[in-house]
């Protein structure tokens, strides 16, 4: 093999092993028969709307209500003199286009250009300086309603375009918490949320989590008795955030909203976001066109942060899902062929080694788990009209189809990884930011719905294109068929 070849394969994380028998596990679960998406994105139409109405609702603030105060209640200033630690948290409201499945894009409203918004994550006891912008082109105001806040409604007012304003607050609870747009003065709050400004606050414990214990058994003298396993508290982690769209023509359509007839259901604001893509249909079936998974409808490398990613793991190793249902339809969350070793609501927990936790609307939870076996494992919405919806993604645990030899003869990896995500990389859009107790993630890719403004500065910050990365190795793999 070139060297050279072979020294860019290892320093940009080549990565092209993949996921084999994920498509028989697929095919014996889900009777989908979805085809490749191609992705043309639509610019806003701007030109459709009545400027001078808009002029007008921009002037007055929107529908005025009952809550004429500022959005900034809380004082910044005391709170930053407190001797706490704060923590900025800058948003910017805009509306932009972005892709569903079917070749289609929609009318989403979003902070920062990407659903869901940017996870916050603190420690209990920070002080939240949450500031938002609206950029003086958005065609109407918009607000933040931060659940892991503790203050009057009178606080969460909207923001005309053209204006900044910010609150703080203490970050007093521990635990996982929604943030949402508020519309403007409440009105449209629904819209704005189901377009796509919603987010999560992580709160870490101010002494941190708590080690997992995991009931197993043994065998001793012919005689079976538990055996409890202790893992350290910390843990491999990801963003799990479940949603619905409620579309006609790429708009929001409130009267399917309430009568509760979604058009798609979304984790992280994607259709099947965690299936496989083009790059595992080559090294499995030595065609990029020929799918190994039944669901793939993201698999095109063209369709850069848009692809499919999966979610990679260790055996053996301490797992923690933030899991936040962002809609108003449930979640009734299950990850096939595993146990749930412990859910967390709040800072109780609610449950031990189950196998399905019902989230409402606007609720959450913490899983902690153990996946035991090398192994494909569905997570879904066990609601199946949410699973063919697109509630569907897949976790891929050690090396189940035993492709560490090959790497290794290959030169593509050194030694044996305990991981694909030492390779491939774990999906953006579902990595949090470190905090305590956090296990840093080897490698992290860049995926998710985000515009491409957003996806040029992840980047530019040093995260792995794999739309690049992927056709110098196959073109090392093909060379050397």
């Amino acid at each position: 093999m070139n060297q050279n070849r072979l020294s860019l394969m290892n320093k940009r994380f080549t990565m092209l092993f993949t996921v084999a028998a994920v498509a028989v596990m697929g095919a014996t679960l889900f009777g989908s028969t979805y085809s490749q998406t191609q992705i043309s994105g639509q610019s806003y139409d701007m030109s459709s709307m009545d400027m001078d109405m808009m002029d007008k609702i921009r002037n007055m603030g929107g529908l005025q209500l009952v809550m004429p105060q500022a959005f900034a209640e809380t004082d910044c200033g005391v709170l930053a003199d407190s001797g706490r630690n704060v923590v900025e948290f800058n948003l910017t409201g805009e509306s932009v286009s972005l892709p569903i499945m079917g070749g289609e894009s929609y009318n989403a409203m979003t902070f920062n250009g990407q659903v869901p918004g940017p996870t916050l994550r603190v420690t209990q006891g920070d002080v939240v300086k949450m500031t938002l912008t609206i950029p003086a082109d958005e065609i109407t105001g918009h607000g933040n309603d931060m659940h892991a806040s503790q203050m009057t409604a009178l606080a969460f007012d909207s923001v005309n375009p053209g204006e900044t304003s910010q609150y703080c607050y203490i970050a007093e609870s521990a635990g996982v918490f929604k943030y949402h747009c508020s519309g403007v003065h409440l009105v449209g709050m629904d819209a704005h949320v189901l377009s796509g400004m919603y987010g999560i606050a992580i709160v870490d414990p101010i002494k941190g989590y708590k080690k997992l214990m995991v009931e197993k058994t043994s065998v001793v003298d012919g005689e079976v008795s538990l055996d409890r396993q202790f893992y350290d508290a910390d843990a491999l982690e990801f963003t799990l955030q479940f949603n619905q769209l409620y579309l006609t023509e790429g708009n929001y359509d409130m009267g399917k909203m309430m009568s509760h007839q979604n058009t798609a259901s979304v984790i992280n604001g994607m259709q099947f976001g965690y299936t496989p893509n083009m790059a595992h249909n080559l090294l499995v079936k030595g065609d990029v066109n020929t799918d190994f998974f039944v669901v793939q409808p993201w698999k095109g490398l063209e369709l850069k942060q848009y692809q499919s990613q999966l979610l990679y793991v260790e055996n053996d190793q301490h797992v923690r899902l933030f899991i936040e249902n962002q809609g108003n339809e449930p979640v009734f969350f299950h990850i096939v062929g595993e146990i749930l070793d412990r859910v967390t609501q709040g800072n109780r927990v609610q449950s031990a080694a189950t196998e399905t936790w019902l989230l409402g609307g606007s609720q959450n939870m913490i899983v902690d788990l153990v996946f035991d076996e090398p192994g494909a494992y569905a997570l879904v919405n066990h609601d199946y009209a949410a699973i063919y919806s697109g509630a569907l993604g897949l976790f891929v645990a050690g090396d189940p189809f035993n492709l560490n030899p090959t790497l290794v003869e290959k030169g593509i990896i050194p030694e044996p990884v305990a991981s694909y995500a030492y390779v491939l990389g774990n999906p953006s859009d579902a990595v949090p930011p470190m905090g305590l107790n956090s296990i840093a993630h080897p490698a992290v890719n860049i995926h998710g719905l985000y515009t491409d403004e957003v996806a040029s500065e992840m980047q530019a910050s040093g995260l792995i294109p794999l739309w690049e990365v992927i056709p110098v190795v196959a073109e090392i793999l093909t060379a050397e068929s």
